[in-house]
């Protein structure tokens, strides 16, 4: 742990950030999965999905079109902005990593999926390069 009181300030701070930054990634994650898998993503197949109220999905993906994430209008399917399609295929990316990863260290893949659900929003470039390099190198 950091004796110095700016660093410790810094890993709380990188900490909060990642959080705040969590809920829009898994969504936008699963905007795009579903579109994939179904051709459009619709509320209530997100609030299905994620486990949540249809409230819920509602008030986030209002905030995702004000972040320029998804477009979308009342009773119509949710699509992703350009923005929001850079962003799902990101987050994909860094979850296959990260899943790799923990594969490659001889994490039950059961286990590996669930912790990769939570790591991909909290660590940084270079740990995804490092764990990358692990991972190939298997």
């Amino acid at each position: 742990m950091p004796r110095n009181p700016a660093q410790t300030a810094d890993r709380f701070r990188t900490t909060r950030a990642a959080h705040r930054d969590e809920t829009a990634e898994d969504y936008v994650e699963a905007v795009a999965q579903l579109i994939e898998e179904r051709d459009e993503a619709r509320v209530r197949d997100l609030a299905l999905m994620m486990g949540v109220s249809h409230v819920t999905v509602t008030r986030i993906v209002t905030r995702l079109q004000s972040e320029g994430l998804v477009e979308t209008e009342p009773y119509k399917p949710i699509t992703l902005t350009t923005k929001g399609r850079r962003l799902a295929k990101q987050v994909r990316e860094r979850h296959e990593t990260v899943l790799a990863f923990l594969l490659a260290i001889g994490v039950p893949r059961k286990q590996a999926e669930i912790d990769a659900e939570g790591i991909e929003h909290h660590v940084s470039d270079a740990t995804i390069r490092a764990m990358k390099r692990v991972a190939d190198s298997t």
